[in-house]
C-alpha cells in the first residue's frame, strides 16, 4: 500500500498532503487545520466541498462552508455572553441580525505544522495552535489553551482527533467544539444532488427561538425528521435550516452506530461519518439547499450551552481545570455498500 505524508504547497501556502491506500487528503493549517480535500479512488468519493478555482480570499470569506473545519466555540452564544463557573465573558456580536456571537475564532487562525510522518500503515499529520496573550481575542477571553489536531489516514479512511488543554493557571476553560462538516452533494462525479440520501440517527428535536438559540422546548418529529432515521432524506434541493437534535445510537449493518451515512443511489457508494460519544448534538444545515453541499455538524454542547439553565448532562457544557486536557475523535470513510444495479431500486 502506498503511504506518504509531505509538506507541500497549495495556492502558494503550506499544506500537508496525505496518501494511504485508496485515500488522499490535504490539510491546510493556515485555514485553521481544515481538511480542504479528501478523496477515495476506489469509490470515486470526493468528500468535502471544494473548488480549486476559488481563491484563498474567497474561501476565507466563509471558511465554515468549505472542507472540514473545527470550531471553537461551536455555533452561537446569545448576546455574545459566555457564563463560566468562575467568570462571565462578553464576546463581540458578529451575527447582528440575531444578536449572537457565532462560530468562535479557532478556525480563523493560522495553525502550526507539528509533523508530517508515516508508519507502516498510516500517513499522519499533526498541527497545533497555542492561544495566549499574542492572540487578538485574549483581552476578551484571557484563558490560555492549546488545540492539538491529529489526522491519521490509512486504508480505513480518516481518523481525526482534537485535543484541548487548559494552559492557564487560574481559570476554568469552557470546552465545547464542533465540526462544521461540509459534505459535497453530489459527492460522486456524474451524479446529481437528487441521487443523494442521508441517514442520521436522531433523538429529541430542539426548538430554536427567533435568535436561533434554544427555547428549551422540544418539537415532535414530523415526516421530515423521520426521513433522517430511515435514510431517505435528500439533503440538498430543499432548505434544511438548523435542524437540531440530540445524537442517539443507531444501527449500521447490525452494529451500534453514532454518526451519519450519505449514499449515492446511482452508484451505491457511501460516505460513513462516525462520531465519538462526546458529541451529544447534531445541527443540520445546507445554506438554502442550492450550493451542492450540506453540513451535518456534530457538537459536544448545545447551542448557547454556557447560558442555558440546564444541568451539564443535558446541555453538554463542561469546563477544563488548569492543566486538564480533553480529546474527542471522529472517523470518516467511503465504501461501496450496494451494487450500482440495485442501489437505486
Amino acid at each position: 500500500m502506498s503511504i506518504s505524508a509531505e509538506i507541500t504547497k497549495w495556492k502558494g501556502r503550506d499544506v500537508i498532503a496525505l496518501s494511504a491506500g485508496t485515500y488522499t487528503a490535504t490539510i491546510a493549517p493556515f485555514l485553521g487545520s481544515n481538511i480542504i480535500r479528501m478523496q477515495d479512488s476506489a469509490t470515486g468519493a470526493d468528500f468535502f466541498r471544494n473548488d480549486d478555482t476559488r481563491t484563498i480570499e474567497e474561501i476565507e470569506e466563509n471558511r465554515v462552508t468549505w472542507g472540514f473545519p473545527t470550531l471553537y466555540l461551536p455555533n452561537r452564544l446569545s448576546g455574545g455572553k459566555l457564563k463560566c463557573s468562575d467568570y462571565t465573558y462578553q464576546f463581540e456580536i458578529n451575527e447582528p441580525d440575531f444578536g449572537n456571537e457565532i462560530h468562535g475564532f479557532l478556525h480563523l487562525r493560522e495553525h502550526e505544522i507539528v509533523s508530517a510522518e508515516t508508519t507502516a500503515t498510516s500517513a499522519i499529520a499533526k498541527t497545533s495552535y497555542t492561544y495566549d496573550e499574542k492572540d487578538p481575542m485574549f483581552k476578551t477571553f484571557p484563558v490560555s489553551f492549546r488545540a492539538d489536531f491529529t489526522f491519521t489516514l490509512d486504508a480505513n479512511g480518516m481518523h481525526y482527533e482534537f485535543t484541548m488543554t487548559n494552559l492557564s493557571t487560574d481559570r476554568q476553560l469552557p470546552f465545547g467544539m464542533c465540526n462544521h462538516t461540509a459534505i459535497k452533494a453530489p459527492f460522486i462525479e456524474g451524479s446529481d444532488g437528487m441521487d443523494v440520501r442521508l441517514y442520521v440517527p436522531i433523538g429529541e428535536k430542539w426548538e430554536l427561538g427567533k435568535n436561533l438559540c434554544p427555547t428549551l422546548d422540544m418539537l415532535p418529529h414530523g415526516n421530515h425528521d423521520r426521513q433522517y432515521m430511515t435514510g431517505s432524506l435528500i439533503p440538498v434541493k430543499q432548505i434544511i435550516d438548523n435542524d437540531v437534535y440530540n445524537t442517539v445510537i443507531g444501527d449500521l449493518d447490525g452494529r451500534e452506530f453514532r454518526g451519519a451515512v450519505v449514499t449515492d443511489l446511482r452508484t451505491g457508494a457511501e460516505i460513513v461519518y462516525e462520531i465519538s460519544d462526546d458529541f451529544l448534538f447534531w445541527v443540520l444545515w445546507n445554506e438554502w439547499g442550492e450550493k451542492e453541499y450540506f453540513c451535518p455538524e456534530p457538537m459536544t454542547w448545545m447551542i448557547d450551552a454556557p447560558n442555558l439553565p440546564l444541568p451539564p448532562e443535558e446541555s453538554g457544557y463542561r469546563e477544563l481545570a488548569p492543566g486538564e486536557s480533553k480529546t474527542v475523535s471522529e472517523r470518516i470513510y467511503a465504501r461501496q455498500s450496494k451494487p450500482a444495479a440495485t442501489a437505486a431500486k
